[in-house]
C-alpha cells in the first residue's frame, strides 16, 4: 500500500480547472511502483479520481498483466448482487465527484437512479465537510469534528428523503463520520468497504490460478 498524498495534485482542482496537472500522472507512477514491488491488483481508494478525464490516464499506463479494480463499477454489482431491490441511490461526494457525474455513469448500467445533493447543500455542507481547514475530516480525523458529522448526516437525510433506498458514501474521509448502517429508511453504503472486499475477492482468484 502507498499513501503519498502530498505528490498527487487535488482531484476536484483538477476537474474544476484550477491546475492543468492531471493527478492521473502522479497515481500512475505510483500504481507503477506497486507494481514493480509484486502488486498484480489495484485498487484506487479515491472516488474522485474515478471521474473519465483522469481515469482515462491511469488505464493507459495499466499493463495487461495487473488488474484494475474499478471501485465505481464495484459498487454498482455490489448493489446489483446483494441488493437488486435498490434502483435509487443518493451519493455523498466530492464536489468533482458530484460535478463529474462519476456514479450516475456507471450505475445507469445497472439499471440504477443516482441522486446527489442540491448545489447548496453540496457547497454548503458536503464539500465543506471534507476540505474545510477549520473542522473537515481532511483537517481533523480523529476525533472527527462535530460540525462535519452533522452536516453530513444532514446531507444524507436530505437524499433519504428525495426518495434514494441507499446513500453511497462515495469519498474516502465521509466513513469517518457516518458510522451507521441506515439513516431513516435508507441503507449506507461504503465505497471504500466494496473497494476492499473487491481486492479480496480478486487475490482469491489469483492465488487459486498460482
Amino acid at each position: 500500500m502507498l499513501s503519498v498524498p502530498h505528490k498527487i495534485i487535488d482531484r476536484t482542482k483538477f476537474l474544476l480547472g484550477e491546475t492543468d496537472v492531471n493527478p492521473g500522472i502522479a497515481i500512475s507512477e505510483i500504481i507503477a511502483t506497486l507494481i514493480s514491488s509484486g502488486a498484480g491488483i489495484i485498487g484506487i481508494p479515491c472516488n474522485t479520481a474515478h471521474a473519465k478525464p483522469i481515469l482515462s490516464f491511469i488505464e493507459k499506463s495499466i499493463p495487461e498483466s495487473c488488474i484494475l479494480v474499478n471501485l465505481i463499477e464495484e459498487v454498482g454489482n455490489y448493489i446489483s448482487e446483494k441488493h437488486p431491490e435498490i434502483t435509487r441511490v443518493g451519493v455523498l461526494g466530492s464536489t468533482g465527484t458530484i460535478l463529474a457525474k462519476v456514479y450516475p455513469e456507471v450505475l445507469s448500467k445497472y439499471g440504477i437512479e443516482v441522486i446527489q445533493p442540491s448545489e447548496d447543500i453540496q457547497d454548503l455542507f458536503v464539500h465543506p465537510s471534507i476540505y474545510d481547514t477549520s473542522y473537515s475530516i481532511k483537517a481533523f480525523s480523529n476525533p472527527v469534528h462535530q460540525k462535519a458529522k452533522e452536516n453530513l448526516s444532514m446531507a444524507a437525510t436530505y437524499l433519504s428523503r428525495k426518495g434514494a433506498q441507499a446513500v453511497i458514501l462515495g469519498c474516502t474521509e465521509i466513513p469517518l463520520a457516518i458510522q451507521y448502517e441506515k439513516i431513516e429508511n435508507s441503507l449506507i453504503i461504503d465505497a471504500t468497504t466494496v473497494l476492499a472486499s473487491a481486492l479480496i475477492r480478486e487475490s482469491k482468484k489469483m492465488e487459486q490460478l498460482v
